[in-house]
């Protein structure tokens, strides 16, 4: 007799709703020889089945000729008392066409009353179970699924989309979250040209990975999108994101760093607030350097009522402004220690004679020997 254990120290119990003693008897019988011999839990019909159903029973053998339902009727009752739990259904000889729907309906299985014995109602029993497991599995694994797919669109809607006039500017960005499968990260960028003809960006980088920072990261490059257009820029702006962090971080140790550029006009001139955040490169001319070594003051989140300071930049006729997160310059060298760190970036953009995003992220990469696992976030500007 096949051994009937559902765990290896559990017993396994069974609900039998069968309104019949002398068939009661004889699954009685035929289960008492089992290496461990099941707990059955016996039922006359169907309330008083659902009245008996408790969270240790695996599985369920039911006749489908009941005081209270019966047929296919009787089933769907059980079926819906009962959803996590095996279902094996008991039929008499002229019903086999029932034992086969009710398979086709939600059953594990059907057995015959007539074949009933020992090995055959153990086995029937072990495989309804499994089958069972597959089958919540499978579901599950569906479940999963429709969710992630509902979580990657609902993170395609938070990516942003530039919001840019005319062919002035050439404009790029590359986004990689370091977190698999994920298409927000911590790190964020946006564009957004106002009706004066300023373009106004932003990189930025909320210290940590997961979902948490990549929905905090969301929710602060839509603040900064909503106040660009609403006019704020330079500390007010700065202050106000500041207030938003402190309200919507879930721990008092998050801060975020970022680096602002507003374009004139003009296309001519820039200011900068570098606020914590790695400097931005520009190309003017033949020149390839970091704009600003000094910072406009430390990350967002760290002190309250702190003023930043600009930094005003002249960009000239000709020239490319490249922001970014540091997940681009702690990209490791040869698959050591060493870090690329902004002088490596600015001899990368010297060796390609130019920042083409595409080309140089493939090198950090190729540099790097692995996959990023940081976050990424950078926007080029060129005006060429």
């Amino acid at each position: 007799m096949p051994t009937l254990s559902y765990g290896l120290h559990d017993l396994l119990t069974l609900l039998l709703i069968e309104d019949d003693p002398e068939d009661k008897f004889l699954v009685e019988e035929a289960l008492a020889g089992a290496q461990k011999p099941p707990k059955i839990i016996w039922a006359r019909s169907l309330a008083e089945g659902r009245e008996r159903l408790t969270s240790e029973v695996k599985c369920v053998l039911v006749d489908l000729s009941l005081p209270d339902a019966s047929g296919l009727e009787a089933l769907e009752h059980v079926l819906q008392m009962a959803p996590d739990t095996a279902v094996l259904v008991l039929t008499g000889l002229d019903d086999v066409q029932m034992g086969v729907d009710a398979v086709a309906a939600g059953a594990q299985d059907y057995l015959l009353k007539q074949d009933v014995d020992g090995p055959l109602l153990a086995r029937a029993i072990r495989y309804a179970i499994e089958r069972k497991r597959g089958d919540l599995a499978q579901r599950e694994l569906v479940a999963q699924r429709l969710l992630s797919a509902e979580a990657a669109r609902l993170e395609h809607g938070l990516l942003p989309v530039p919001m840019l006039g005319g062919d002035a500017l050439h404009h790029d960005s590359t986004y990689l979250p370091g977190r698999e499968a994920g298409l927000l990260a911590g790190d964020f960028w946006d564009t957004v040209q106002t009706p004066d003809g300023a373009v106004h960006v932003v990189v930025g980088d909320v210290c940590g990975h997961g979902p948490d920072e990549a929905a905090l990261g969301a929710a602060l490059r839509i603040a900064w999108r909503t106040l660009t257009i609403a006019g704020l820029d330079g500390n007010p702006m700065l202050a106000t994101m500041d207030t938003v962090l402190r309200h919507e971080r879930n721990s008092p140790e998050i801060f975020t760093t970022l680096c602002t550029a507003t374009i004139a006009p003009d296309l001519g001139s820039a200011r900068l607030y570098v606020v914590g955040h790695p400097p931005p490169v520009a190309i003017r001319g033949e020149d390839v350097n970091v704009v600003t070594e000094i910072p406009s003051g430390p990350p967002l989140g760290i002190f309250k009522d702190m003023t930043w300071n600009p930094v005003d930049v002249a960009l000239g006729e000709v020239w490319s402004l490249l922001l970014y997160t540091d997940g681009l310059i702690e990209a490791t060298v040869g698959g050591g220690r060493d870090l690329l760190g902004t002088e490596g970036l600015i001899g990368l953009i010297r060796e390609q004679g130019g920042i083409d995003l595409r080309r140089l992220i493939a090198r950090v990469q190729e540099m790097h020997k692995t996959a990023l696992t940081d976050d990424l976030a950078a926007v080029v500007l060129s005006r060429r």
